[in-house]
């Protein structure tokens, strides 16, 4: 079965599927190559996928394409925050943290499935923390403010914490220093599930969305931008567009660059890193935010299910943009800052997993990156071209509301964003508590697809063997890899694993071995020849291997 796209903006269609949108690359790409379209996105991250939704919202003929995978940057290697920002309190970026708060809140409604509510600690350490008793009153007036501002819309204020109850949060924490804490709430999200769900409800909406599919050159009509030349599954073919959108993150000046040669770089990567370890390691049950020695920063020590991810962002990068991971220095400062904070002993040793992501901050000049703001900057070129760069994933539904108004002016059309109140797939009806009640693979499916998690089961009733785990330890079905490929424009073992699941990041062994089971079901279900399927399975592995030899061997990213 082939869902293909509608001419119309249909608002309730995301929301009320009684069908699974089931997604075609053959027909994507004839559509693509035969259409012509009102504006093609190029880049599918948080911010391309918002931009693609928001335009076929409106009713625009709009497409997208990915020369990876969905999210396969920056926008599922992020913190996994959907929040307003605290620190940018503390720069004066008020303005920012407001804006960011109502969109979070948006979000939480949008997709109560993906954005869960989540406490943020900060112990007070009588010394060698983040701030002493004297520097937590004056942090407290930040919390007040952040609050004010819109954190109250999320339903908690923040908390002053005796060290009983901090100790009750994070029981592993060394008490000898401790006196007592400070509880705030924002918010988190699986951020690569998230932008798959945004560009399949856009999808669901009328866009034609396709990853795989790189832009090899933009075309060009009296020096306008008309389009794209793009090579996908080793075709190549044009797609017409009224207007182009890059969205592209750190690539952006590549692009710009193809669209007018005098254009200036000016997007200046910060790389981040995270790491995982077993949850039994540190028994957290909320966000901690711990102090890394001799650095003027911050860590958060985060729990996911039966793991921790421990993490930081904002050091400026200079290597290659399509070769990140987390380096064997990084982790081991990462280690030492949670060494210091909590009681036992992490080791490189028991690190599941790691990633390294780069932040497409906008600006050039010599200061720390960590003190860059995070405004999003929206261009149209000279040749037309839309360019959007910076922001932030909490901000990325206004920020395509922007983008395609500036479309609209390209365009010379009028029309207003309709995404303030567009629940996403899965969304429209979700009950959390009722889905937590229901246990087992059930809820472990409703907290991943929402409403739309009875299409997956409808794959387990009809052949039950699809309800065992794919990766061991990890509660993910075969069943979602059937879905993956058949909805989800999964083609290879990486897609599934990296970011249709989240196995190599929180189970990275498990996930190797894996790999040819999801191998053959790729295999079955997309058609794939013995060699596609044997290739997909030893890319895999050597990724793995690759940035296993980056993280514990030092080897060069």
């Amino acid at each position: 079965m082939i869902t293909m796209p509608a001419r119309k903006p249909r608002r309730t269609a995301a929301a009320t599927r009684r069908t699974p949108l089931l997604l075609d690359r053959a027909a994507i790409k004839r559509q693509l190559a035969d259409e012509t379209y009102d504006v093609l996105v190029i880049g599918g991250g948080i911010t391309g996928a918002y931009a693609v939704l928001d335009a076929a919202s409106r009713g625009l003929r709009a497409a997208l394409i990915e020369k990876d995978d969905f999210a396969s940057g920056t926008s599922s290697k992020s913190s996994k925050m959907v929040h307003g920002g605290l620190r940018y309190i503390e720069q004066g970026n008020v303005n920012l943290v407001r804006h960011s708060l109502l969109e979070r809140h948006r979000f939480r409604k949008n997709a109560p499935h993906l954005v869960h509510r989540l406490p943020f600690l900060f112990p007070i350490l009588e010394k060698d923390g983040i701030f002493d008793a004297r520097l937590a009153k004056g942090f407290e007036g930040l919390l007040w403010t952040y609050d004010l501002v819109g954190g109250w819309r999320i339903g908690k204020l923040h908390q002053r914490l005796t060290v009983p109850e901090v100790l009750a949060q994070a029981p592993t924490l060394r008490a000898e220093n401790l006196r007592g804490g400070l509880m705030y709430f924002d918010a988190r999200a699986d951020d690569a599930r998230l932008v798959l769900t945004i560009v399949r409800t856009a999808a669901a909406l009328g866009a034609t969305i396709l990853n795989g599919a790189k832009a090899e050159g933009l075309l060009m009509e009296t020096d306008q931008v008309a389009g794209a030349r793009v090579t996908a599954d080793g075709d190549t073919f044009d797609i017409r567009s009224r207007a182009v959108v890059n969205a592209t993150g750190v690539w952006t000046d590549e692009l710009d660059a193809k669209a007018d040669d005098g254009h200036r770089p000016q997007v200046r990567p910060a790389k981040g890193v995270h790491i995982v370890v077993p949850w039994d390691k540190v028994r957290i049950n909320c966000t901690v935010t711990v102090p890394i020695p001799g650095r003027a920063r911050r860590a958060t020590c985060t729990r996911w299910g039966n793991s921790v991810v421990l993490g930081t962002t904002d050091e400026d990068y200079q290597g290659s943009r399509d070769d990140v991971h987390c380096t064997r220095e990084e982790m081991d400062f990462l280690l030492e800052g949670a060494n210091t904070a909590f009681e036992g002993k992490l080791t490189p040793d028991d690190v599941i997993g790691s990633i390294g992501g780069l932040r497409p901050l906008v600006g050039g000049g010599e200061g720390a990156t960590l003190d860059m703001r995070r405004d999003h900057h929206i261009t149209v070129g000279r040749t037309g071209m839309v360019t959007v760069t910076g922001g932030k994933l909490t901000t990325s539904r206004h920020m395509g509301e922007l983008v395609i108004n500036k479309v609209m002016t390209v365009l010379g059309r009028r029309g207003k964003s309709r995404t303030t109140d567009l629940p996403l797939l899965g969304g429209a009806g979700y009950d959390a508590e009722a889905v937590a009640a229901s246990g087992g693979v059930a809820a472990h499916l409703g907290e991943r697809f929402g409403t739309e998690a009875r299409f997956v089961g409808d794959l387990i009733q009809d052949d039950p063997s699809l309800a065992e785990p794919i990766v061991a330890g990890l509660p993910y079905t075969r069943a979602e890899v059937v879905y993956a490929a058949r909805a989800e424009l999964a083609r290879s073992v990486d897609d599934v694993l990296s970011r249709r699941t989240r196995a190599r990041l929180f189970a990275r062994d498990a996930s190797v071995t894996a790999a040819e089971a999801v191998g053959a079901i790729l295999g079955q279900e997309l058609n794939l020849t013995e060699a596609e399927v044997e290739r997909s399975v030893a890319e895999y592995l050597a990724a793995v291997h690759h940035e296993k030899s980056v993280l514990l061997e030092g080897a060069a990213a």
